[in-house]
């Protein structure tokens, strides 16, 4: 509609037209009020029954809430409306009629469970603090591909359908390719390795993965959205130096942009937190410690064990704001990656912990062929099986290192919400797979 106006940009003594939805009619008797919503806001109708055609007076009464419609009339000021203005119309336009009975209430005015929201997203992203939380990622998104390019990163595009998984054939979704087995990917993993390897050095990634997980928790999804970071010519610290720059810049982009949305979702945006300073980096046998002595656990941690959720979250609370493990026993990390060079038994990997959750794994990666090769067979996976991979590191691949991060647990923690449903437009997991 080349000649609409948004609500937000009417001004008194103009002729406009707007477009949007009825978000609500209040009938006083010889007057009446249309509330339309549009993307920028919402703008008061007034229908004088006594003055107006009694046709138009008729159709703006008679439309149903969520419906779509356009309205055109003369706007004046009016400080008791909600933003001090109101258009009077001389033409209303029902472009889409809806259902008087709706599955869900957009204007909040009655809560919905998370399911029926889910079941309903096109009517649930209609209220304000929901579509609040995907302009958030928006923004996250938007300021991490910045980041990564001051970072002197070149954005790649990998495979989701692979012959093999990453870690091998578990947790993994088949699906048939022309008559035959592939999978879908979990991790972009082997083919940003090899891109470390290339000339491009430096590289990142933000797209699906897929994870067979029987997981039925808030915060697991089986297919979610990772940023993926690689760098050649890199160790572990350089790598932890880097998941810090991109938090810090998706922090820092929602607090400058998105004050609006911040307050719609109860933030004060001087109070918000953008991290500041270096994360505190433990290791693992430190973190083991700390957790054992908080007393939170019903049985106390021993080198080797993995973290729990309740040792993560007593962790969390006790460090009380980002932190890294690193140091992690060689035998609970993957293949790929590098022991340190003082103790074989001890990894390059780490992970980054929001105080509720861990939002990234990495490491630096094993690019000598033979030790990878063998760190395969140490784990049980046959080396043949990923020779696209492993034969690479024959042609002279240099030492990387880098990470994944879950875009979903990084919103999910900086709005603190319940569930990561809520920062997915239409989620996968155990039970959902429509809409």
């Amino acid at each position: 509609m080349q000649d609409r106006t948004y609500a937000a940009d009417v001004d008194a003594g103009e002729t406009a037209t707007v477009a949007g939805w009825v978000h609500e009619i209040r009938d006083l008797g010889g007057i009446a009020f249309l509330i339309l919503r549009d993307t920028s806001g919402k703008l008061q109708i007034k229908l004088e029954k006594d003055e107006m055609d009694e046709e138009l007076v008729e159709t703006g009464l008679g439309v149903h809430r969520e419906s779509v419609i356009s309205v055109s009339g003369d706007v004046k000021e009016e400080p008791r409306a909600p933003t001090g203005f109101e258009l009077v119309p001389e033409s209303i336009d029902v472009i889409s009629a809806a259902d008087p009975e709706l599955p869900l209430d957009p204007s909040g005015k009655v809560d919905a469970e998370l399911p029926t929201r889910l079941d309903n997203r096109t009517l649930d992203l209609r209220k304000p603090e929901v579509k609040a939380i995907f302009e958030i990622r928006a923004e996250v998104l938007r300021a991490v591909r910045e980041q990564f390019r001051d970072l002197d990163c070149t954005e790649i595009n990998t495979p989701k359908i692979v012959a093999t998984g990453t870690e091998g054939g578990t947790e993994l979704f088949p699906i048939t390719y022309f008559g035959r087995e592939a999978f879908m990917n979990q991790s972009p993993q082997l083919f940003k390795q090899l891109m470390a390897g290339s000339g491009l050095e430096k590289v990142f990634e933000i797209g699906p993965i897929f994870r067979a997980e029987e997981h039925n928790t808030p915060r697991h999804l089986n297919e979610a959205t990772s940023i993926d970071f690689e760098s050649a010519f890199a160790d572990h610290h350089d790598a932890m130096d880097a998941a810090e720059e991109i938090v810090r810049a998706a922090y820092g982009a929602v607090a400058e942009n998105c004050e609006e949305q911040l307050d719609l979702l109860g933030f004060d945006v001087e109070d918000f937190g953008v991290p500041e300073g270096e994360f505190p980096r433990l290791t693992y046998e430190e973190a083991i410690e700390r957790v054992n002595a908080t007393g939170k656990l019903d049985e106390q941690l021993v080198f080797g064990d993995d973290l729990s959720t309740e040792a993560e979250r007593a962790l969390g609370e006790d460090v009380g704001t980002f932190y890294f493990i690193t140091s992690w026993p060689s035998h609970v990390k993957p293949f790929y990656i590098m022991d340190q060079d003082d103790d074989d038994s001890l990894s390059t990997g780490f992970d980054m912990m929001h105080p509720r959750m861990e939002l990234v794994s990495g490491g630096q990666r094993e690019h000598r062929y033979e030790e990878l090769v063998a760190g395969f067979e140490q784990q049980g996976l046959d080396p043949e099986q990923f020779d696209y991979y492993t034969k690479m590191f024959k042609y002279g691949m240099p030492p990387h290192a880098g990470w994944g991060m879950g875009a979903e647990r990084l919103v999910m923690t900086m709005l603190d919400l319940d569930n990561i449903r809520e920062t997915v437009l239409f989620p996968r997991d155990r039970q959902r797979l429509s809409p």
